[in-house]
């Protein structure tokens, strides 16, 4: 796969003085073709999680809380895409299988949101921890 397929799509924050409204799905959004799980990742600041390659599964990923770097590579050794998001800057990253991902915090404290499009399991996943 190639990592200009990567999608980013703007996300809809309702501001309210209480708190704010931050969507990330509903059943109308055409990249959430068949829904697996959902799951939540807290990072904290100068750690990074990853590399993971996902062999058929899409994610569809957001970050809620904080801000995040993502770096999306076909090749980990190659040509790299960075992506940051986070609440000042809500989107939705569709990321198709067959790319190398790893993601960095860089607030204190990050969310990440990342729904596939079917259940993990962990023959599908290849993960190799990140050298620095």
């Amino acid at each position: 796969m190639n990592i200009d397929k990567i999608k980013i799509v703007k996300l809809k924050v309702l501001n309210n003085p209480k708190g704010d409204l931050l969507k990330y799905l509903d059943k109308k959004n055409k990249y959430l073709k068949k829904f697996g799980e959902t799951y939540f990742t807290e990072i904290k600041k100068k750690n990074i999680k990853g590399w993971n390659y996902h062999k058929k599964l899409y994610s569809l990923i957001a970050v809620p809380y904080g801000k995040v770097r993502f770096t999306f590579a076909e090749d980990i050794k190659k040509r790299k895409r960075k992506i940051v998001i986070g609440k000042k800057n809500y989107h939705l990253i569709v990321v198709p299988p067959r790319l190398w991902f790893k993601f960095e915090s860089i607030t204190n404290f990050s969310l990440v949101v990342n729904t596939l499009n079917d259940v993990h399991r962990s023959s599908e996943t290849v993960k190799i921890p990140v050298l620095k």
